[in-house]
């Protein structure tokens, strides 16, 4: 199905930050693209203004209740002045798996890629040429009814704003970083029957505490272990986990406790493909570690937008660090982000149908 917009183009564009200096998810373009929705109507009156300030009134069931959710994904400009998006549909399909569960109205999927594609179309000038850089495109939904009660809301606000941005972890010569995971056993991220599989705030303001404590610990981000038994491993940070024991890749399976990301997917179509043996199953943490002591754990990475591929160089579990491999970034790490990385930029022919050139 076609969608057309209205476009209302800023009068007072901003200037472009230097793509030799981006943060990641610090600056903003110039337009939104912003679309209502009413029992009545249905979503309807989507249109790209200039970005700007939103307003809620105080009574706003979001402020009260966090009925809401979000998406990541990015644009790409590529060497030859092309521009891709890297599989638009996965998150389309992933907002609505987050809407049903939020009890948000389904959106057609068509519909949710067509708006990101309008913002974009707008934005290309701010997508940044320099390698390591992308556009990062973060659609939200939330509730905007305004009344207090426990009950789901009928009145709902889509926005997608985009940010120009470089690598996600600030690493010499913008290369990857072999980071320090602390294994969590005392907070949780996600319960069966929760809302772990949704892309919802709460999951990661929930969150923040045992980021705060890996920290303290020397440690970059957090290995979550499931909320039952505190031994079988989920998610590393806000990104799917992968383990490279002997001869097979491991990741946790989707049973609704960790999210289902779109490098996840990709990341295991990869390997399939290079005809890698690959497990979505339960691992223990103890597992793990004694795949370390003998010597067969040879790589961890977790996988996300945001980063793409991050090895992980050392665990700490129970105080004590584990050092993965050789303590650097793995082969099978390095070859899985050059492959996705130059496929999402063009430089690797995408053979597997996941770009969009718009």
């Amino acid at each position: 199905m076609n969608y057309s917009f209205n476009i209302q183009l800023t009068k007072s564009p901003k200037p472009k930050p230097n793509p030799d200096t981006l943060k990641f998810g610090r600056a903003f373009t110039d337009h939104m693209f912003v679309m209502e929705y009413t029992e009545e109507k249905g979503w309807h009156d989507g249109c790209v203004v200039p970005y700007g300030p939103i307003e809620l009134e105080p009574s706003s069931s979001v402020l009260h209740y966090a009925q809401q959710m979000f998406e990541g994904m990015k644009a790409y400009r590529t060497s030859d002045g092309r521009f891709l998006l890297f599989r638009p549909y996965k998150n389309a399909q992933r907002v609505n798996l987050t809407n049903e569960r939020m009890c948000i109205p389904e959106m057609d999927e068509d519909l949710f890629v067509a708006s990101v594609k309008a913002l974009v179309e707008v934005e290309k000038d701010w997508i940044p040429a320099k390698p390591g850089t992308s556009l990062y495109i973060r659609p939200f939904i939330f509730a905007n009814e305004t009344f207090i009660g426990v009950t789901p809301a009928t009145r709902f606000k889509y926005i997608v704003i985009c940010s120009p941005v470089g690598p996600y972890y600030d690493t010499p010569g913008g290369g990857l970083l072999a980071a320090s995971i602390y294994v969590e056993e005392e907070y949780v991220r996600a319960a069966q029957g929760g809302t772990g599989f949704a892309k919802v705030g709460g999951n990661y303001a929930g969150a923040m505490k045992a980021q705060t404590k890996a920290k303290e610990h020397g440690c970059e981000q957090v290995l979550w272990l499931d909320a039952a038994e505190h031994s079988y491993v989920e998610e590393i940070g806000t990104s799917n986990a992968f383990f490279v024991i002997g001869d097979e890749v491991i990741t946790a399976p989707l049973l609704g406790t960790i999210l289902p990301g779109v490098t996840r997917a990709s990341v295991i179509e990869l390997l399939q493909k290079w005809n890698f043996k690959v497990s979505e199953r339960r691992l223990r943490i103890e597992e793990v570690v004694k795949a370390s002591e003998d010597g067969t754990l040879k790589e961890i990475f977790s996988t996300g937008t945001a980063a793409v591929i991050s090895p992980v160089a050392k665990l700490m579990v129970k105080n004590n660090f584990i050092t993965i491999g050789d303590g650097g970034v793995g082969a099978l790490s390095q070859r899985l982000y050059d492959t996705l990385y130059g496929i999402q930029t063009g430089a690797v022919k995408d053979d597997m149908g996941w770009t969009i050139e718009f």
